[in-house]
């Protein structure tokens, strides 16, 4: 193969709604916890491993390399390992990664700018649920 779409992937139409769809999965991948936190937190440069993990507070080792390894299968990470000892892994975003996390960001910085309303809305959920029940 030469690299090129061929016919049948051409004629491929992404319905996220459909269940069959790829596009569902990569949706996963990106939307889930930490495919966001991972990607938002690549959007500063690159990464090694480690360091990766400190930035993303929380994850498990086993949990971020599963991440990395699916976004980085999907095109949105890129993994550049050199043959040292130890050995040297750096991870950054590809040009689709790019695209995609600047979306991300955008909407991160919407709910962080909204917490206060959103805290006052769970307030008032809270306080019309006990005083319903």
């Amino acid at each position: 193969m030469d690299g090129q779409p061929d016919a049948e992937h051409e004629a491929l139409v992404a319905d996220v709604f459909s269940a069959a769809c790829a596009s569902r999965a990569v949706l996963e991948h990106v939307t889930g916890r930490w495919g966001v936190l991972a990607l938002v937190a690549l959007n500063d440069g690159v990464f090694r491993f480690n360091a990766l993990r400190r930035r993303v507070q929380g994850v498990s080792e086993k949990m971020l390399a599963q991440t990395l390894q699916a976004l980085e299968r999907d095109g949105f990470v890129r993994r550049d390992a050199r043959p040292t000892i130890p050995p040297h892994v750096e991870y950054s975003l590809t040009p689709a990664g790019r695209e995609v996390t600047q979306r991300l960001v955008a909407l991160i910085e919407v709910l962080e700018a909204g917490v206060p309303d959103v805290l006052a809305a769970q307030a008032r959920y809270d306080e019309a649920k006990t005083a319903s029940a």
